[in-house]
């Protein structure tokens, strides 16, 4: 397992937490721990399955894995709300693939150019001689 595994799975996680605290906070829905459970359980299960699908823990901050780990939250997640009978409304899908994608891959974007930058750095290549 890679070193960053865990940190990449709390992000993950904590990437669909946000998402659906702050659309049940701007639909007006109850704050309670059991209404955000029973909203973001789907996307829950299918991050899961994306991790899975991937083998995230393998290399978890690699954007390429991000992006497939995107794909099978957004797409898994929306399968199982309509299995359950939550609603796929296409704005919701839409805001979801959005703010999914900015903040699934998008970590691991700025990770890469922060790593990229670190290895380039004359002082970094002082350090490792």
């Amino acid at each position: 397992m890679h070193r960053r595994a865990p940190l990449a799975a709390a992000l993950d996680t904590a990437s669909v937490v946000l998402f659906v605290a702050i659309g049940r906070r701007n639909h007006d829905q109850d704050p309670g721990v059991a209404g955000l459970l029973s909203t973001a359980w789907p996307f829950l299960v299918a991050l899961l399955a994306g991790w899975l699908a991937q083998r995230a823990w393998r290399d978890p901050t690699d954007v390429r894995t991000g992006a497939v780990i995107w794909f099978v939250t957004l797409i898994g997640g929306m399968a199982l709300r309509n299995l359950s009978g939550q609603g796929t409304a296409w704005s919701f899908v839409i805001v979801a693939a959005l703010f999914l994608a900015a903040t699934l891959i998008g970590w691991r974007l700025v990770l890469s150019v922060i790593d990229r930058r670190r290895t380039s750095s004359p002082t970094a290549a002082s350090t490792t001689s």
